[in-house]
């Protein structure tokens, strides 16, 4: 099976304003040609003043047109107008939305953007002041109007040490933004349900059982989800989403994941059961604790010669909802077994519990980045000898149909 890479050929115009964060947009066009994303640039005559067009051509592998092409070049407005399926401006300035939203053309950049019929989305990038400013959002609300997408920035610590909104995303989130954007919107107006991560069963107030899931497939399938148009619910069971996830809603009306932080296996199953009744599609990804200490401790018990703990079952959350489950739920599980058993508990797995499709994988996949896996779905078996956890997730979202 070959796996598609969304950004493979996809052609993409990056205009480049004159901004101190000038130096991010370096590595957002090494991140998109890593992707074989097809790149030209186009930089205003501030642009010019920060990094020369040789840099930028050199990275995008394609001649960096400037202003100088705008009066030299018959017709080269049209020629990069109609290259493009969408058009990046970033570090958008105050000056830039303001002659953009003016309807201004003296420049290449501004030309392009007024003549082209693709998408544009504009990254602002300037001083909270600025950005504040009353002139500034009245121009932000126009260009919306117009139908251009902004992007805000962000908050924190500005090139002039003040701090505030008005940075510059960092590249990783803008180079998701465009995958998201070349994401077909398939599942929009679908309510998922993803549990991740390790479950902690306490011995005392210090001390726990858990196990070494990471929670990245648990990540990847939120991504994968979101990036589709759904509504997300993650269950988590670590203490931190260390993952970045841009927001769509500046874009389209998807609603950012809901990250629920859970501790134990019942507070997991507690919420799940909530949740569940009205999800369209529930994935059972996390690897909760099967058993719990009949007794908790509180404070921390001393070191003993002989200590036995005496353990119980914990919550089915994935048979007991799996069992609740109306006609139109999908319901997705995961099975983690040793390699010489996997075929065998993994369908023994997926009747017990009800899944409609199940991913097994080997123990050794735990914490991996890549693996094997099995994915069973309604009426086949799709295996996997290496692929990463990321591919997976689309495969899973692939293979889904209602």
């Amino acid at each position: 099976m070959q796996f598609v890479n969304n950004l493979k050929n996809k052609k993409i115009l990056i205009g480049i304003c004159g901004s101190v964060a000038i130096y991010k947009i370096c590595e957002v066009i090494r991140r998109l040609k890593k992707e074989k994303a097809k790149i030209k640039v186009i930089l205003t005559n501030g642009a010019e003043k920060f990094i020369s067009p040789i840099l930028f051509s050199t990275l995008a592998e394609e001649k960096a047109y400037t202003d100088k092409d705008y009066f030299r070049l018959n017709d080269i407005y049209t020629e990069l107008s109609k290259f493009p399926e969408l058009i990046l401006v970033l570090p958008a300035t105050a000056s830039f939305l303001s002659k953009l939203a003016s309807g201004k053309a003296d420049e290449l950049l501004l030309t392009v953007a007024l003549f082209s019929k693709v998408p544009v989305y504009i990254f602002p990038a300037m001083n909270a002041a600025m950005w504040e400013h009353p002139t500034t959002q009245e121009n932000i609300k126009i260009l919306k109007n117009y139908g251009y997408f902004i992007y805000e920035p962000e908050e924190g610590e500005l090139a002039c040490k003040d701090v505030g909104k008005g940075r510059l995303p960092e590249p990783e989130e803008i180079v998701e933004v465009v995958k998201a954007h070349f994401t077909p919107k398939t599942f929009l107006n679908k309510k998922i349900l993803i549990t991740g991560g390790p479950t902690r069963e306490y011995i005392d107030d210090v001390r726990f059982i858990t196990n070494a899931s990471s929670g990245k497939m648990a990540f990847y399938l939120t991504k994968e989800a979101y990036y589709r148009g759904a509504e997300v619910h993650l269950i988590w069971g670590l203490d931190e989403f260390p993952y970045t996830l841009p927001k769509l809603n500046f874009f389209w009306d998807i609603p950012y994941p809901k990250i629920y932080f859970v501790k134990t296996t019942k507070e997991m199953f507690e919420i799940a059961y909530k949740l569940f009744p009205s999800c369209d599609i529930s994935i059972f990804s996390a690897a909760p604790c099967d058993f719990r200490p009949k007794k908790t401790y509180r404070g921390k018990i001393k070191k003993q010669k002989n200590f036995i703990l005496e353990l119980e079952l914990t919550e089915d959350i994935a048979k007991t909802l799996t069992d609740m489950k109306k006609n139109n739920q999908i319901t997705i599980g995961f099975a983690l077994e040793e390699k010489e058993k996997i075929y065998k508990y993994a369908l023994q797995k997926k009747k017990e519990k009800n899944f409609d499709y199940l991913v097994a994988n080997p123990v050794t996949a735990m914490r991996a980045e890549s693996s094997e896996f099995l994915f069973y779905t309604p009426n086949k078996v799709l295996k996997f000898e290496n692929i990463t956890k990321e591919e997976l997730a689309k495969i899973v979202f692939n293979e889904i149909h209602f």
